[in-house]
C-alpha cells in the first residue's frame, strides 16, 4: 500500500510563532472614543505629544527674579535690580504661556519669578525715585554752600579791598608838600617848611665845601587833651636821588632838637641843617614822625628854592 504525497495547498499559520515575535506592531483596534478622553485645555500638536516639558523659561524667570529682588534690598545696587527684575517679568510670562499650552510643567516656577521680578523692579524703580529726590536735594544744599562760600569770599576779598584802599589813602595822605601840616591820630599835627639856605657859622662838624647847606624847620602842636612825650630823633632828609643828605652841626647855636614832653594846648619848633649835593639841590624829601619807634612816618617833599 503506498502513502500518498501531501498536496502543494496553503499551509496553516502558527500563531505561537506571531505571538513571540517582539518586532512586530499591535494589531490594529478600534479608534478611541473622544466623549471618553480627558479633557485637555488646549488641543496637542502630535508632533511635540511626544517630547519633554521645556522648563527653560521658567526657571530662568525664577533666578532673575530672586537677583532683582536681592539686589533691589541693597541701597548701592538698586540700580542694578532693574534689568534682571524686568527679565524675571519677560521670560516669567513666556513660561507661564508654555505651562498653559502643556510645553513646559513648571508654571508655578514662572509665577513666582514674574512676581519677584516684578517686586525687583518696583523697589527698584522706588529707590530711584528715592535717590533722585534725595540727590537734588543734596545738589540745592551744595548750591547754596557754594554760593554762600562765594558770598564769603566776596565778602572777605572786599574787606581786604577796602582795606588795600584805605591804607592807600592814608599813605598818600602821608605824602605832603612843605607848608602841608598832617594830624596824627594822638592828637599831634606837625608842620615842616620848605628848608631853607643858610651859611655855616664857626667850625663845622660836616664838611660841606661845594655843597649847598639847608635849614629843615619842624613845628609840632598838641591840640590833644593830653601831654604827649616826644622822641622823634632827627628828620630824614634825602634829595632828589633819594639819597640822605648829611647832618651839618655848626657853632650857630640855631639847631634845637625836638625831644621831651609836650603839654597840651602847646607847640614846639625844631630846627635842623644839612648839606645836599649841588646837582640835587633842586628837590628834597624829609620824613618825620614825633616817635621815631613807630612806623607812620609823614614826608613832606618838594622844589628847593634856595637862591644863590
Amino acid at each position: 500500500m503506498s502513502v500518498s504525497p501531501p498536496s502543494d495547498g496553503p499551509k496553516p499559520e502558527e500563531p505561537a510563532a506571531e505571538a513571540h515575535d517582539p518586532w512586530r506592531p499591535p494589531p490594529p483596534g478600534p479608534a478611541p472614543d473622544p466623549a471618553s478622553a480627558p479633557w485637555t485645555p488646549y488641543p496637542m500638536d502630535p508632533l511635540l505629544a511626544g517630547r519633554p516639558p521645556r522648563n527653560g523659561m521658567g526657571i530662568t524667570a525664577l533666578v532673575l527674579g530672586i537677583v532683582g529682588l536681592v539686589l533691589s534690598l541693597f541701597l548701592f545696587l538698586f540700580w542694578m535690580a532693574w534689568l534682571p527684575g524686568l527679565l524675571a517679568v519677560i521670560f516669567g510670562i513666556i513660561g507661564l504661556r508654555r505651562d498653559r499650552k502643556g510645553l513646559a510643567s513648571n508654571g508655578t516656577m514662572a509665577l513666582v519669578g514674574t512676581i519677584l521680578g516684578s517686586l525687583g523692579l518696583v523697589i527698584s524703580i522706588a529707590c530711584g525715585v528715592v535717590f533722585a529726590v534725595v540727590a537734588k536735594k543734596v545738589d540745592d544744599h551744595t548750591r547754596a554752600h557754594v554760593k554762600k562760600v562765594e558770598a564769603s569770599v566776596e565778602a572777605e576779598r572786599e574787606k581786604v579791598r577796602q582795606e588795600e584802599e584805605k591804607a592807600r589813602r592814608e599813605e598818600e595822605a602821608r605824602h605832603l608838600s612843605f607848608g602841608k601840616t598832617y594830624a596824627f591820630p594822638d592828637g599831634l599835627k606837625v608842620t615842616v617848611a620848605e628848608p631853607e639856605r643858610f651859611v655855616p657859622r664857626g667850625v663845622a662838624a660836616t664838611n660841606t665845601k661845594g655843597r649847598k647847606p639847608i635849614q629843615v624847620t619842624v613845628t609840632i602842636a598838641n591840640t590833644g587833651s593830653r601831654d604827649v612825650e616826644l622822641h622823634p630823633g632827627l628828620p630824614d632828609v634825602k634829595d632828589a636821588k633819594g639819597a640822605r643828605a648829611e647832618l651839618v652841626i655848626d657853632g650857630s647855636g640855631r639847631q634845637k632838637i625836638i625831644d621831651g614832653k609836650l603839654q597840651a594846648g602847646q607847640s614846639t619848633v625844631g630846627r635842623y641843617m644839612f648839606s645836599l649835593p649841588p646837582e640835587a639841590a633842586d628837590k628834597a624829601e624829609v620824613g618825620f614822625c614825633p616817635d621815631f619807634s613807630r612806623s607812620d612816618f609823614s614826608h613832606w617833599s618838594g622844589p628847593l628854592h634856595l637862591g644863590s
